[in-house]
């Protein structure tokens, strides 16, 4: 199996939910065409280089996965039909310094993703108050 890189930019008028559920839907087809997904990079919401479709700003996702050539052609047929993305490119890694990389890349966004599970949720000091006032 090759290993390959895919970008996306998704629209910035979705909410999170919405967002959610276009990442789900592209993981669900790499799933369904028999492709290992390695790990995921969202990058959030970043300003575009130029305008695209008219939006300045877009939200990133990088997928790492290992999988056959066909993967690549569903996977990318399904980005086109999608309204929701804007732009897309998805990278071959072949030679051993690309691959090499490829793990780094692929260590990189799983140790950031394991540190943002790890990271408790931030509570508002005023809620905190609050509910320490309707304890007493």
């Amino acid at each position: 199996m090759t290993c390959y890189e895919t970008l996306f930019v998704i629209k910035p008028t979705l909410t999170e939910e919405e967002i959610a559920a276009e990442i789900a839907k592209i993981k669900e087809v790499l799933t369904k065409e028999g492709a290992e997904l390695l790990a995921t990079n969202d990058m959030g919401m970043r300003k575009l280089a130029y305008p695209v479709e008219k939006n300045d700003r877009g939200y990133y996702t990088v997928l790492f996965y290992k999988g056959e050539g066909t993967v690549i052609n569903e996977l990318e047929r399904n980005l086109k039909i999608n309204e929701e993305v804007i732009k897309f490119l998805t990278v071959k890694y072949s030679k051993n310094k690309e691959l090499a990389h490829f793990d780094k890349l692929v260590a990189q966004a799983t140790s950031k993703a394991a540190a943002v599970e790890a990271t408790p949720a931030k509570v508002a000091p005023e809620a905190t108050a609050e509910a320490e006032s309707t304890e007493a």
